[in-house]
């Protein structure tokens, strides 16, 4: 579970995580938010983005964009990330670094941005491909 502000966004860090992909499968990820007082994070409006790279410095070539979503109902605080067999077949094996960010327009009209998640990520080559 994420600890997430409601209103002093700059002053939160976000969550740290290691996982890994087998090459060749599908992948799905389900974060689940809550606010700093515990209470689930309502997701309505909020916009997710989510990418790994094979180093913090990688250019665009090295970058693989995970399908991301707010679950159904926002309101319920999770997160949903995923690559199918073809994607993570086409990564190349190895550590990767990723992270996680939600936006969304507050009542001023600015965009505010959180980075939720990041971490490494270890691929693992196959052996059927």
């Amino acid at each position: 579970m994420l600890a997430r502000p409601t209103k002093k966004h700059e002053d939160f860090m976000a969550q740290y995580e290691e996982f890994t992909i087998d090459q060749g499968s599908d992948v799905s990820v389900e974060i689940s938010c809550v606010n700093i007082d515990g209470s689930v994070k309502d997701l309505s409006n909020h916009t997710i983005q989510a990418k790994m790279k094979k180093s913090y410095n990688s250019d665009s070539a090295d970058t693989v964009d995970f399908t991301a979503g707010v679950g159904v109902p926002a309101a319920d605080g999770v997160i949903l990330l995923s690559l199918t067999n073809s994607q993570t077949d086409a990564i190349k094996p190895g550590r990767w670094v990723y992270d996680v960010e939600i936006s969304f327009v507050d009542s001023d009209g600015a965009v505010i941005k959180e980075r939720i998640l990041e971490g490494r990520v270890q691929v693992t080559p196959s052996v059927t491909r």
